[in-house]
């Protein structure tokens, strides 16, 4: 198989190397995970210079889903010369009708290394009742190997140098934790799935995945000690149960009283009421590496560095779903809020990218 290699007229300061490239790839293997799970393997030879400094994680890159003609066709995509502009408004400025449409997904595992190097996305199938999905659901339905699409993420060669730090893909950052909370639906099991293949056998805790069905579970293979449960939103008392309503009960079972950890006053307590988030107009996306100088001083350690405690949580999700364990482990539970990574993946009945 073959594949035509990305080319990008980069304009840089000499000895400086951008920390995003555009790739453009090829399907190269579907497999179906489960009745809402779809793996798509994309190829390339542009990929030997795509990729992080050690473990992806659960690291973000964007993909250009082609637009469809009047006879279902993909149209072809527009190359991308990455600009001094940036590749957002590069992408903004190009044609609606052609440009695709871009979404958000995590590099599920990658075998950068090969000689046809490729990397695994995991797609959710969202669909509603009348069989109606969006962009990416309705593409990675019908992809077929030797379809072609562009995807947008890191440079390795960038990834290596003193500023790889400013590559913000990457939202995992336990620090000195040993001790961890994982929690998301079915968005964040990607994520979730390749941070628990990453860990060493010393870190302990809990994984909480909500998926549609029990169909939709999963193999995870980890050498921590944490406790994987699966939650089926289909499986309870014969009938659908409310997106994340599972997992946040789960949540409050794994972590169930004020200040169990990471706190260094004698006597736990609970915490402040965080700031109030729109969801259905802002992105919740707080993690220790966005917080501003107001709220680091406000948190509950305000004298130590994120990451060094001995406890880090990491939720993804829904967005309303995510606001609600946001206030229940920061205030209810009082967890430094310089040890949680909060970030909604998505809103209910709101398109993101």
């Amino acid at each position: 198989m073959t594949a035509k290699k990305t080319t990008t007229a980069l304009r840089t300061a000499p000895g400086t190397e951008p920390m995003t490239l555009a790739f453009e790839v090829q399907v190269t293997a579907v497999q179906q995970l489960g009745p809402n799970f779809r793996r798509i393997t994309l190829g390339g030879y542009s990929l030997r210079n795509f990729g992080v400094s050690g473990n992806t994680l659960d690291l973000r890159i964007k993909l250009m889903i082609p637009s469809l003609a009047a006879d279902g066709t993909a149209l072809p995509l527009p190359e991308f010369r990455m600009e001094e502009s940036g590749w957002y408004h590069e992408w903004l400025a190009m044609d609606p009708h052609t440009r695709g449409s871009m979404r958000t997904y995590t590099v599920r595992q990658e075998r950068l290394d090969a000689v046809y190097p490729e990397i695994d996305v995991d797609f959710v199938l969202h669909f509603d009742d009348d069989g109606h999905g969006g962009p990416a659901a309705n593409w990675a339905l019908n992809a077929t190997p030797g379809d072609t699409l562009t995807l947008i993420g890191p440079n390795n060669r960038a990834a290596h140098c003193v500023t790889a730090e400013t590559y913000s893909g990457i939202e995992w950052r336990p620090g000195l934790a040993q001790r961890v909370l994982l929690a998301g639906d079915e968005t964040a099991v990607p994520a979730i799935s390749a941070i628990l293949e990453s860990l060493p056998p010393y870190v302990s805790g809990h994984a909480i995945l909500e998926v549609p069905e029990a169909g939709d579970f999963q193999g995870i293979t980890t050498a921590a000690d944490v406790e994987i449960t699966w939650l089926a939103r289909g499986a309870a008392i014969g009938r659908s149960r409310p997106h994340g309503q599972l997992l946040q009960e789960a949540v409050r079972t794994a972590v169930t009283r004020p200040g169990w950890v990471g706190l260094t006053s004698p006597e736990p307590a609970a915490g402040p009421e965080p700031e109030e988030v729109n969801v259905d107009r802002d992105i919740l996306w707080e993690t220790p590496a966005r917080m501003d100088a107001a709220a680091i001083s406000a948190s509950r350690n305000p004298d130590k560095p994120a990451g060094a405690m001995p406890f880090y949580a990491w939720i993804a999700g829904e967005a309303g779903v995510v606001k609600e364990m946001r206030r229940y482990l920061v205030r209810d539970v009082g967890i430094d809020r310089k040890q949680v990574a909060f970030m909604g993946y998505w809103r209910k009945g709101k398109a993101e990218l």
